[in-house]
């Protein structure tokens, strides 16, 4: 990402020792992998806006200074708090040179109009100190916005630390030391163990055992959030919880992971299940290519952006279940640093249709604020990776209650198998079930559409990386975009009960607002900078109780007509 004010901090001569102020880690100790980049080399993201910064603060750093976490949420209070950055990285050849770079979000333009500050750190572990006074800074600086660390290579893995100094004045605790999580201990296996809140219908799950064992082929998706994707576990395809529960699947069935055995990974960050159940045709039945025997549906911190508050998560459980395979369905419920997640919400869904739920909610967050000799057994600061998303030890957890689900069934006689979910009236709401993407390449139900300006192609897109796959998949590639022009809409005539509208996200200034009407009125104003970040959202246009044909429009709003915007 380029920058206006970008600060190289290069090695001087040496001087005398400079003292050190009071410090805390916001890092410490953290796995990074070196993402592959279009240049061939590697780099690890870690967002500091939102709330990760203050949150690591606390979470790591032990602060409780209300006044000093946040003066970290601006630039102007980071600089009035902190004196020194001290890095650390430790990678498997000590003469690694990894840059260290830590971004400013501008206010005109937060990609690009901030402050960079960089330096380049030996991979041996010694501290590498960055004085803020010798930065230059950008006048547009507002918030701190990320760090990230680039290696010279894709794929190299390390270790960093990341350390605030402190101004004269403000204070730090002195950093405690953690024993490491003991996995084979009696207490970790009773944390797992609170974990399984629904053995639900065992059926279908024992159906998948039983045909893996058998040699038959079988296939276990997962489908959510950035949990889902990988998010905090180092490196994402290997060590995340999706990966290490099928892993643990081929374990159980006596079986490696190259046999009869099958993988599918579709976790797409920041997305509710309203825009899962939109893609689960996509991403996880490949078009009608998969048909999956175990699907593990995790939505419960992604949640509170569905607009149904719930209706389009039960939509899901039902799509998939009834759907191709008739799969067993398995809820999961993952949860945040602040011990949130929708778990109340959505649980009354998995005990209504009598599905099998693992919370990694009930299996952790109790014990999190014992003493270690209270038994506590795994720490907040070992779980969380940052605010909102696991380490590989968090994500390990989360595969574990998955596993002692699958264990604890194997253990059992198989119930009579629930044929479909329709046997069971809504919950919450399943009206959704059937629902079917629409795009420039698929048009199963043969919509009207003319592009008007919607003639282009958006390339900068939101990209995951599904499966095994480390270069990430661009999210919605057969979009229509709008770069400029007459505004003519882009227009479709469709009959239908029901319709939602994909579009992208985005904090670029060039990007405008765009307003949508069914049957000449107007629905929905859609402003892609209130997300703030390259993403893709879903919105209900309209939903009604019968199938009618509908005329749809989608066009820039007023003085946005110069500006892009993509469906």
């Amino acid at each position: 990402m380029g920058n206006m004010n970008e600060t190289l901090l290069q090695p001087k001569a040496p001087k005398d020792p400079v003292k050190k102020d009071k410090s805390f880690f916001v890092m410490r100790n953290k796995d990074v992998c070196g993402a592959p980049t279009p240049e061939g080399k590697g780099v690890q993201f870690i967002y500091e806006s939102d709330g990760r910064l203050e949150s690591s603060a606390k979470l790591v750093g032990n602060i409780t200074d209300e006044e000093e976490i946040k003066l970290l949420g601006s630039v102007e209070g980071f600089k009035k708090l902190v004196s020194q950055i001290g890095v650390c990285v430790e990678t498997e050849d000590y003469n690694t040179e990894v840059l260290f770079c830590f971004q400013m979000y501008g206010k005109t333009d937060p990609y690009v109009s901030g402050t960079t500050i960089k330096k380049s750190v030996k991979g041996d572990g010694a501290e590498a100190l960055i004085n803020l006074d010798e930065v230059e800074w950008s006048d547009d600086d507002n918030i701190p916005g990320q760090i990230r660390f680039e290696f010279p290579e894709a794929g190299m893995l390390g270790k960093v630390s990341v350390r605030f100094y402190l101004n004269e004045g403000f204070d730090a605790p002195v950093p405690e030391e953690e024993e490491s999580v003991d996995f084979e201990s009696d207490g970790y296996a009773g944390i797992i163990s609170k974990s399984l809140i629904n053995k639900g219908n065992n059926a279908r799950l024992k159906k998948a055992i039983s045909k893996a064992r058998n040699g038959e082929d079988v296939t276990i998706a997962f489908i959510g959030g950035s949990i889902t994707q990988g998010a905090g576990a180092i490196p994402i395809n290997n060590n995340c919880y999706a990966r290490k529960t099928f892993e643990g699947f081929c374990r159980l069935c006596g079986k490696s992971t190259d046999e009869n055995i099958h993988y599918v990974k579709a976790g797409v960050g920041g997305t509710p299940s309203e825009l899962g159940m939109i893609r689960y045709e996509r991403d996880v039945l490949d078009n009608g290519k998969i048909e999956p025997d175990v699907v593990v549906i995790e939505f419960a911190v992604n949640d509170a952006g569905d607009e149904t508050n719930g209706r389009c998560y039960e939509s899901l459980a039902r799509k998939a279940y009834n759907g191709p395979g008739k799969p067993a369905v398995i809820l999961l419920f993952a949860v945040f640093e602040d011990d949130f997640n929708l778990e109340e919400r959505l649980s009354p869904v998995g005990y209504a249709l009598n599905l099998p739920m693992v919370s990694t909610k009930a299996s952790v967050t109790e014990q999190f604020y014992l003493k270690p000799e209270e038994g506590r057994v795994v720490s907040k600061n070992q779980f969380f990776y940052d605010c909102f998303h696991p380490t590989n030890t968090g994500h390990r957890i989360m595969a574990d209650g998955i596993l002692h689900l699958l264990s604890e069934v194997d253990k059992c006689e198989a119930d009579a198998e629930i044929e479909s979910l329709d046997v069971f009236p809504f919950c919450i709401g399943g009206e959704f079930e059937n629902v079917k993407l629409i795009d420039k390449k698929d048009n199963f139900i043969k919509a009207v559409i003319e592009a008007g300006d919607f003639t282009g192609v958006d390339e900068e897109l939101q990209r995951v990386e599904m499966n095994m796959d480390l270069n990430g998949t661009p999210e919605f590639p057969n979009n229509w975009m709008y770069n400029g022009g007459t505004n003519k809409p882009l227009t479709m005539e469709v009959e239908c009960k029901s319709l939602l509208i994909v579009y992208k996200d985005s904090a670029s200034p060039s990007v405008g607002a765009a307003e949508v009407y069914a049957d000449g009125e107007l629905k929905l104003t859609i402003d892609p900078h209130i997300v703030g970040w390259t993403h893709c959202n879903p919105f209900i246009v309209f939903e009604n109780e019968e199938k009618a044909l509908h005329k749809v429009e989608v066009k820039m709003r007023a003085g946005d007509e110069d500006k892009a915007f993509t469906v």
